[in-house]
């Protein structure tokens, strides 16, 4: 009886769909699982974009609208929908609550428009605007007026002239009507100073900003707590100091006006810049605080 011959083997050339559909299923997890990372992405963006909002509405910015914008925490927040809210939806939407710096006057929660106070000034100082020794800019956060030296002081004087007492007088009784934070910084050009009085640009600049605090408390009656002064030297120039054009428009002091909720109670602690007491007759010796070109007196 002849033997049965085995049927031939055939190799099995479909084995791949195997290793196949498990990399298919693997990728598949993959962009599930990122998916689900980026809607969670979404969300927080979304708020960091409105808290951004919130910011600048503090800063009078941006205008404040009436639109409510809720942050889901199971739905994806649309760019499209993140809107400016008002400040009573900012309290209810983010849990926060403005905080103003203790003596700081009673309407520092008060968003104040800087815009509409750079006009009311503008009009005010419209003569010594056309003139140039005023000058008043925006930067991010506070609204800045500058006093030059060739309206204000004589050369490497700390004095106020005379004739610019009405002046100062008609900024101080706009400023004293606004909730508002005043930070005076005296600055000057690069060409050395040395007298009995002021042995470097230093003391100059200092002593500028401070007879300026003094000015605002005893004269026109500013609570202290929320002034400041400090002293430059001529390490934060606004323009070249190689022409005397430029040099003139450097030395100058600057009042900074900041919204109260630009300066929180923290910040006035660790400050190198301080109030001046009324009762101080004689300032004290300069302090220079580590790692930036600053003078502040007390």
């Amino acid at each position: 009886m002849s033997r049965r011959k085995k049927a031939a083997s055939h190799e099995n050339h479909e084995r791949w769909l195997i290793s196949y559909s498990d990399f298919v299923t693997l990728l598949f997890a993959f962009f599930v699982v990122m998916f689900s990372a980026s809607q969670v992405d979404k969300r927080k963006v979304g708020k960091i974009a409105v808290a951004m909002q919130v910011a600048f509405q503090d800063l009078g910015i941006f205008e404040s609208s009436n639109t409510h914008v809720p942050l889901s925490q199971s739905q994806p927040l649309p760019f499209s929908t993140v809107q400016m809210v008002d400040n009573a939806a900012l309290t209810t939407v983010l849990g926060r609550v403005a905080s103003s710096p203790e003596g700081a006057p009673a309407a520092a929660t008060t968003v104040m428009n800087l815009t509409e106070l750079r006009h009311r000034l503008e009009q005010a100082l419209a003569p010594q605007l056309a003139k140039k020794i005023v000058g008043l800019r925006m930067s991010h956060d506070a609204l800045i007026l500058s006093l030059r030296e060739v309206g204000f002081f004589d050369s490497g004087s700390a004095t106020l002239r005379p004739e610019a007492e009405p002046v100062v007088a008609r900024i101080a009784k706009i400023l004293q009507a606004t909730p508002c934070l005043l930070r005076f910084e005296g600055h000057t050009d690069n060409v050395p100073i040395h007298s009995a009085a002021f042995p470097s640009n230093w003391e100059l600049s200092t002593a500028r900003a401070t007879n300026m605090v003094r000015l605002f408390i005893t004269q026109f009656g500013f609570d202290p707590t929320r002034l400041s002064a400090a002293g430059y030297s001529k390490y934060h120039p606004i323009a070249s100091n190689a022409t005397s054009e430029g040099r003139a428009m450097n030395r100058r002091v600057d009042i900074v006006i900041l919204p109260p909720a630009t300066w929180p109670i923290n910040s006035i602690q660790a400050s190198a810049t301080t109030t001046l007491s009324p009762l101080a007759a004689h300032p004290a010796t300069p302090n220079l605080r580590p790692n930036s070109p600053k003078i502040t007196q007390e």
